[in-house]
């Protein structure tokens, strides 16, 4: 890495390095010596799995006051009630509309290709038992005992309004971003009505907060490259390739989706909506969309996405403090693409043909489940828990997919933060911001 350092490879090239060999020394590794070999296993478990979550926790520790203050100074800077409202209705028509054409493109690949009629019942057995204790306790947190179910739109206000932002944010381990957002969007509003020199000081010192944060991004951002490496390692080496092979229709078609809805989707997007070339939009955000894959969690990428949002597409930090860190939690495409696929795929498996109307309601279902799901690693699985219940699925069959959950989870997330900047890009445009003013430096995008 030093070498790389003094030739001034930028940080995206030096995240791919460590990426790709950490896959390779891990998968080369878990082939030739076996999973449970226990050279190996210590390895993953005591070397290179802490160091990879270091770095994971380390970003996580910082999303809070980034969310908090990069999200109170955008509304803010919004300063116009009505700008703020225009802004907030155009993100969440985008966000619900991409995310339907995201969700029915994954359940049309799933009734084609149908993967879950072409996996043997030996191997699906097979991964069953390998995952079922993983399984258990994961359907045990996500269905929990009996509960007194909520009208919908109770739940709804429960889930968005919190009466304690404090346990919001320190009664659990995963704080509640949701909760955090509408607290941080509420005060934002009511600092706009409150006169400059009154709101000067707070704003300032939330200033001074998202400086700090900022440089304190930079500074975990130099463990990428090694954290990378490890996060990699550590996961080919305990699950190896031969696991994508046993459920490689499945793992195909949510592929497939992904990419579908990544070059096709976005690409038409930021054509005709943003109005910027496809091709020039990815070239720019490479870091992030590898930050993304190398990490599998929206918010730790929250801060890459917000620099190189700004200094590559030229979006003005307002609409990106606004856009990007509420999208980082409610715009997840991929997930809810994946969240389509994975509950067909078991039902299938289970013999379970469901109806147009079950579809349809998956596709809602989804849809929601994107918006709500947190934004870090396999976020997702105990929302399909749930789905896989109410359509009268054995919850405990997502065990099959536990083993190759982390290396989609990755792909998943790569879409979501795309999709967030599509967004950020969208939004400037149609508030008249000329994108891409400036060609980007390597700086620019190296943290």
């Amino acid at each position: 890495m030093a070498e790389l350092e003094k030739r001034g490879v930028p940080l995206h090239t030096k995240i791919l390095i460590g990426l790709v060999a950490g896959a390779v020394v891990g998968g080369t590794m878990n082939h030739l010596m076996g999973a449970k070999a226990p050279t190996l296993v210590f390895l993953a478990e005591q070397v290179t799995n802490p160091i990879g979550q270091l770095f994971l926790r380390l970003l996580l520790l910082l999303v809070v006051p980034l969310v908090f203050s990069s999200l109170l100074l955008g509304v803010a800077g919004l300063g116009d009630l009505r700008r703020i409202g225009r802004i907030g209705v155009k993100s969440l028509v985008y966000t619900l509309i991409i995310s339907a054409i995201s969700v029915v493109i994954g359940l049309t690949l799933a009734n084609t290709i149908k993967p879950g009629k072409r996996v043997s019942p030996e191997v699906r057995d097979q991964l069953a038992a390998q995952y079922s204790t993983d399984a258990q306790k994961t359907v045990e947190s996500a269905i929990g005992g009996p509960k007194v179910a909520d009208a919908p739109m109770l739940k709804l206000v429960k889930t968005l309004v919190p009466t304690n932002i404090i346990y919001s944010l320190g009664g659990r381990e995963t704080p509640d971003m949701l909760a955090l957002m509408f607290f941080t969007l509420f005060l934002g509003i009511a600092l706009t009505l409150v006169p400059g020199d009154k709101a000067a000081p707070l704003l300032a010192a939330v200033e001074g907060l998202y400086q700090a944060v900022e440089k304190g991004i930079q500074l975990i951002m130099r463990l990428a490259p090694i954290a990378v490496f490890c996060l990699l390692f550590t996961m080919t080496a305990r699950f190896g390739f031969g696991l994508l092979v046993s459920l490689g229709w499945f793992v195909l078609t949510v592929l497939l989706g992904l990419a579908l809805h990544m070059f096709g989707v976005y690409s038409l997007s930021v054509a005709l909506l943003s109005r910027i070339n496809p091709i020039e939009f990815f070239r720019r955000i490479k870091t992030v969309m590898i930050t993304a894959f190398s990490t599998s969690s929206s918010n730790a990428t929250l801060p890459t996405a917000l620099k190189v949002s700004e200094e590559n597409l030229g979006v003005p930090r307002d609409i990106n403090s606004f856009v990007l860190t509420v999208g980082a939690t409610a715009n997840q495409n991929g997930t809810a693409l994946y969240e389509g696929v994975t509950v067909l795929f078991l039902a299938q498996l289970a013999g379970v043909d469901l109806t147009v109307a079950q579809q349809l309601m998956v596709v809602y279902l989804a849809i929601l489940g994107g918006i709500g799901t947190a934004g870090v690693p396999s976020g997702s699985i105990p929302f399909i828990i749930v789905v896989l219940a109410q359509i009268g699925v054995n919850p405990a069959l997502i065990a099959i997919i536990l083993g190759v959950d982390r290396i989609l989870d990755m792909c998943r997330t790569t879409l979501n933060v795309t999709g967030d900047l599509t967004i950020a890009t969208y939004v400037a445009r149609s508030e008249g911001v000329e994108l891409m003013k400036q060609t980007p430096t390597p700086a620019a995008v190296d943290l």
